[in-house]
């Protein structure tokens, strides 16, 4: 649900008070990306809109569909434009879900803040947006920076071939500044990411080669190395590419989390293809994240 808490800025001032519930009522509205590329009909993707307040006689029922303006998108993890991020910024809404579009490399902005229970569509970026200021394409996870920026992981680039870097939009326009990274190091692959600014760092995972898995799920291209195997760590303030953790072979590391605590130096990496649950740590030798 679209909130503003009090006299403070959008989400939680920690984890445990979003746990608690403290300062913001249950939420009453869940939105969820549906999709139907690759299921032999020939329709957009939509924004379901979901009423969970179970007093309500429409408990647990869609009531509204927003479908996207064109076909095969694939819709992907959503984002806000504004978060926890930004918490002790009273200026910052939470009133915009920015949803990335796998396949079609577009990047939807929906707008539920006018009507929570009947989001519009409040700007599209174009995939030519990403492919010329980026040389990126392919979004995939959207975080909001403290900054008021939006950062959004991408898998590839214009051609279809892998490449792990990022994109950044401004939190207000939602023009496309260019890429978060600096330097010439890029993973090969990216996949899903997550930061932690107290200990200056960004961890990125690696699925595949976009041109690849496109079209289906192919063993045979394990071998031939266009599948992931690493966690890429990034200097936060730097913005640049400084060591991957290799999880093994064919073992697709995907959704990546630190734990609650925003202190916390360790977390947790989910592989698809091996099935393991890998915990990675920093470690007080150099600094250094490593995977145990």
């Amino acid at each position: 649900k679209s909130a503003k808490c009090g006299a403070c800025g959008p989400g939680y001032a920690s984890p445990l008070d979003a746990m608690k519930g403290k300062y913001c009522p249950r939420e009453e509205i869940l939105y969820l990306p549906c999709i139907y590329r690759n299921t032999g009909i020939e329709k957009p993707d939509y924004l379901a809109t979901v009423d969970v307040n179970p007093t309500s006689p429409h408990y647990c029922q869609v009531i509204h569909r927003l479908p996207m303006p064109n076909l095969k998108d694939e819709l992907h993890h959503s984002g806000w434009n504004a978060c926890s991020s930004c918490f002790g910024d009273a200026t910052k809404r939470r009133n915009c879900l920015i949803l990335p579009s796998l396949i079609s490399s577009r990047i939807y902005v929906v707008d539920v803040g006018t009507d929570l229970r009947a989001p519009r569509i409040h700007k599209i970026v174009e995939p030519l947006e990403l492919f010329w200021k980026g040389n990126v394409a392919n979004p995939h996870t959207s975080h909001c920076l403290g900054s008021g920026e939006i950062l959004i992981s991408c898998l590839g680039d214009p051609s279809g071939n892998g490449k792990g870097g990022f994109i950044l939009l401004d939190g207000e326009t939602f023009e496309v500044k260019g890429n978060w990274e600096k330097g010439e190091k890029v993973p090969s692959l990216g996949f899903d990411f997550w930061y932690q600014p107290r200990h200056n760092v960004l961890l990125s995972t690696e699925w595949g080669t976009p041109k690849v898995f496109a079209g289906g799920f192919n063993p045979a291209d394990l071998e031939k190395g266009h599948y992931g195997r690493h966690i890429n760590v990034w200097d936060w303030k730097s913005h640049n590419f400084i060591q991957s953790i290799d999880l093994g072979k064919n073992s697709i590391p995907l959704e990546i989390r630190f734990l609650h605590n925003p202190d916390a130096s360790e977390g947790f990496v989910g592989c698809a293809l091996s099935g393991a649950v890998h915990r990675f740590y920093k470690t007080e030798v150099n600094n250094e994240s490593q995977e145990k």
